[in-house]
């Protein structure tokens, strides 16, 4: 028989010192997360957030829209990421757009499904505050005649109070030239805003703009002339709920560390878990770092990434923590630091593969991958490389310390155990032998 050649990543017998490495890269490990925690101050302090939070935690609007063909009057489908294009050529920033689908009633009365596209804007109101600004100091301008005494934004709804009457077409003729689409006044308001108030004589009048969901139709339909865009639902997500969010995605990686140490101190002992916990703790400080630093945007979907890193780094840290375990119960006749060595050396080739293969795949997916699928890759790219780290660097120094210094009994005592479990001759002979000092 022909002898078969296998390809290691690394040749057996492998034997690098991790304990040695252990301290400074402790040391260097705490450096890099105080790093992290200063760049969040920096950014509240830069550009007044701690993070670069997405609509799901600091609130904006959600515009449901369904598309129709003009030729057929049916509902269809436009590609997503052609409509992240045309929004992004617009200059929004700071949107999210995904997938949706619904079932609806068609002209005949039969239910069709639609599938439509969900986008997610920072903005609560048609117009920035430049383009308030902007709009204001143009219809002063335009009705300078007209006395006006204030002309000012609430939301999407100018108040204008001015000496003499200005006629809603008047104001429309203006607002479009600044690219603002004005609301049809009902025949209340006409009859309302054609006389001035009695007592100051003065013509207080309120003019509507469409908010931002008009915007995003009519954007559309300029990037796609044969699909009639419509507003299937728009709704606001206020600044307070998406505090909550923010405060219930923390509690969430608070109760997986917790539960983590819970689940290690009965998987294996008390002297395991700190030093898991810690290692968690350091993989979400660190992704949390990077997303700061790079102002990467923070959204639902990274706090799901987040939470997948943390379970990734447990269970790269517990078939470690298994492999020592085992290890101290079949070579009773070493210290703990070469148990720890050999375990580690036994182990490297299992997380170097384990991780590549899940960086690879969340890699591709980062590359090619938009919205949230790329913002969930960057996490797991990040959170796959300090989880190993963390698993050999910071969770196993923990282990070892607190072996040494709480469970290590006394010195002679240990080495007649382990030569009693060793060689029973051994320890036959050991009994006449003088008490060491």
């Amino acid at each position: 028989m022909s002898e078969h050649k296998f390809r290691y990543l690394l040749p057996p017998g492998n034997n690098f010192n991790f304990v040695s490495k252990f301290r400074p890269m402790m040391i260097i490990s705490i450096i890099l997360m105080l790093g992290c925690v200063a760049a969040l101050f920096v950014n509240k302090e830069v550009r007044g957030s701690y993070m670069n939070w997405t609509i799901d935690f600091k609130g904006g609007t959600e515009i449901i829209l369904a598309f129709k063909d003009k030729t057929s009057g049916a509902y269809t489908r436009v590609d997503t990421g052609k409509v992240r294009e045309a929004v992004a050529k617009s200059g929004e920033d700071g949107f999210d757009v995904s997938d949706i689908s619904w079932t609806a009633s068609d002209a005949a009365g039969n239910d069709v499904k639609v599938e439509g596209t969900v986008i997610r804007s920072p903005r609560f109101s048609a117009l920035t505050s430049a383009d308030a600004q902007k709009a204001s100091a143009a219809f002063l301008e335009a009705f300078k005649d007209r006395d006006v005494q204030k002309a000012t934004w609430s939301g999407d709804r100018l108040s204008v109070r001015s000496k003499k009457h200005i006629t809603h077409a008047e104001a429309k003729q203006v607002l479009a030239a600044q690219k603002l689409e004005l609301k049809d006044w009902t025949d209340q308001e006409l009859d309302q805003y054609a006389h001035a108030d009695e007592g100051t004589g003065e013509f207080n009048q309120w003019y509507a703009v469409y908010g931002i969901d008009r915007q995003y139709e009519t954007l559309l339909e300029q990037a796609f002339p044969n699909v009639d865009v419509n507003v299937a639902q728009s709704y606001g997500v206020g600044a307070k709920a998406g505090s909550k969010l923010r405060n219930d995605a923390v509690k969430s990686i608070v109760y997986a560390i917790f539960l983590i140490m819970l689940y290690l101190a009965f998987r294996f002992d008390v002297r395991y878990a700190p030093g898991a916990a810690f290692a968690t703790i350091h993989d979400a400080v660190m992704v949390i770092g990077v997303f700061a630093v790079t102002w990467t945007e923070v959204s639902l979907t990274s706090v799901a990434g987040l939470l997948t890193v943390m379970g990734f780094s447990v269970n790269d840290t517990v078939v470690v923590f298994d492999r020592i375990r085992e290890n101290q119960s079949k070579l009773k006749d070493k210290s703990l630091d070469r148990i720890v060595n050999i375990s580690l050396n036994e182990m490297l080739v299992r997380s170097i593969l384990t991780s590549v293969t899940v960086f690879a795949t969340t890699l591709i997916m980062n590359i090619f991958g938009t919205g949230l699928v790329q913002n969930f890759a960057f996490a797991m790219n990040v959170g796959v490389i300090v989880g190993v780290f963390s698993s050999i660097y910071l969770a196993v120094p923990w282990f070892l310390w607190i072996s040494k210094k709480w469970y290590s009994g006394p010195p002679s005592a240990r080495r007649r155990a382990a030569m009693a479990a060793a060689s029973p001759q051994a320890a036959a002979g050991s009994v006449d032998a003088p008490p060491e000092e």
